[in-house]
């Protein structure tokens, strides 16, 4: 019976800490104290109202999984079909040198020390519904004939700890565990890692652990890896000292020694990717929530080495959260302005450019975003690829839908999520769906005939 009484009081103590926000007067005083703002991105006048304009909501999608007819929609001129399902939460692909493709399967998991009908109800994950058990392995997969389907699945490493980014380097493969860079020997073709890692960086965790992915990314020389670490909150409210090493993309040496701090700011980076005319590193963010419906845009950015990027004090420049204000005006005002607005609450999470052929002209050297979807708005924002067009190594204009038709109609079902975007060698492109439990591929219907054709 103690134990019981104990359960109730913890539950409500965390409960009434949940739920412990801004006040009716500070919201109506920030509304009053923040006008509505016009800021000039690099490709269109962005209009953010004041904070808590609306009211903050949790509107959480129901997903149904995929029927046997049914596939996401692409525009014309390409078709889309599944390149492999009956995954655990493929989040995450990478293709290796020789074509394979590797899929980590990882999900959020809740705290150890909160029961799952607690962590459920205090909204720790508003990515995704939580689950027990995470299945923390890598698969590969390969198509020996090239028919754009894959014909051998094998597993290629296992007993990881959500595992998210992956690269070979030389003659290593890396994964990024939620704690930490772990480094294996790698040879071509193998379809199975064998020998044992060495930890070469250890990373924060733990928490609030939605942010848990850490996606990797080596510079274009493989002199330096990145990597992405998401913030420990939504915005700085468990303190600074929670946030240590954190909301950064971190860069490292291929022995994980000579880390440093190589920009700051992102509350949750996740994509990145080398924009290919420019040679710049650009990232996919994850904005702040509960600011109410349109606020805070997610983004796409270039990422200056050095840079600060606005969290937790402030948003798109020197628009200053209310919830930390008067903190850190020398921050806010070197705080850097994103480029590329992406809608609010989106989680804008996959990002690829476009290096191939295949496509149609204007899609080479663009953009691909997956955004994994809302849970903090009235109506859905995301569940969809985005396409943000690019010339000279610049954007050109806003983003526009590319894949779409995860959501059910207009209602509150979904029948899959998009997180990763993969540019294949032959061109086409590969998108993770972690609750379908699928890899779909895009390919440009003229280049597929042509590929056929082959055949």
């Amino acid at each position: 019976m103690k134990r019981q009484h104990l359960s109730i009081f913890l539950t409500s103590l965390l409960l009434a800490g949940a739920c412990s926000g801004p006040s009716k007067e500070d919201k109506q005083e920030a509304q009053a104290t923040t006008p509505t703002d016009t800021v000039a991105t690099a490709v269109q006048p962005l209009k953010l109202p004041a904070p808590y304009k609306t009211e903050s909501v949790t509107h959480r999608v129901k997903v149904i999984g995929w029927p046997a007819s049914k596939t996401p929609v692409v525009p014309a001129g390409f078709t889309i079909s599944e390149y492999a399902g009956n995954f655990d939460s493929p989040r995450w692909a990478y293709v290796l040198p020789n074509g394979d493709v590797l899929v980590a399967e990882a999900n959020t998991v809740p705290n150890k020390t909160i029961k799952k009908k607690v962590a459920a109800a205090l909204d720790l994950d508003p990515s995704k519904s939580l689950q027990a058990t995470s299945a923390n392995r890598i698969t590969l997969l390969r198509d020996t004939n090239k028919d754009g389907k894959p014909d051998v699945r094998e597993t290629f490493l296992s007993d990881l700890n959500q595992p998210f980014g992956m690269l070979v380097l030389g003659n290593n493969f890396y994964v990024a565990n939620t704690d930490g860079v772990l480094r294996y020997a790698y040879k071509p073709d193998q379809t199975k890692i064998t020998g044992q890692g060495q930890k070469i960086l250890s990373l924060p965790k733990g928490g609030y652990n939605n942010h848990w992915t850490r996606n990797l990314l080596a510079s274009p020389d493989g002199s330096k890896i990145y990597v992405t670490v998401g913030s420990g909150s939504n915005v700085m409210e468990h303190g600074p000292e929670n946030e240590e090493r954190r909301a950064n993309i971190l860069q490292i040496n291929p022995d994980g020694s000579g880390e440093k701090i190589y920009a700051s700011g992102l509350r949750n980076p996740v994509g990145m990717d080398w924009q290919p005319t420019s040679g710049k590193l650009w990232t996919a963010v994850n904005e702040r929530d509960e600011l109410g419906d349109e606020l805070v845009p997610d983004y796409l950015t270039s990422v200056q080495e050095g840079g600060f990027y606005g969290w937790p004090y402030s948003y798109y420049g020197q628009n200053v959260d209310p919830r930390r204000k008067d903190e850190r005006p020398d921050l806010v005002k070197k705080a850097i302005m994103p480029e590329v607005p992406l809608g609010p609450h989106t989680a804008s999470l996959g990002l690829a450019f476009y290096d191939q052929q295949a496509f149609p002209s204007r899609y080479q050297n663009g953009a691909f975003i997956g955004q994994h979807g809302s849970w903090n708005r009235s109506t859905f924002s995301g569940y969809k690829v985005v396409f943000v067009p690019f010339e000279g190594g610049r954007p050109t204009g806003k983003y526009e839908d590319f894949v779409t038709g995860f959501l059910v109609g207009n209602g509150d079902e979904a029948y899959g999520r998009p997180v990763g975007v993969t540019v294949m060698p032959d061109g086409s492109m590969l998108v993770t769906d972690d609750a379908g439990n699928k890899v779909w591929r895009v390919a440009a219907a003229s280049a597929e005939a042509r590929g056929m054709a082959k055949l």
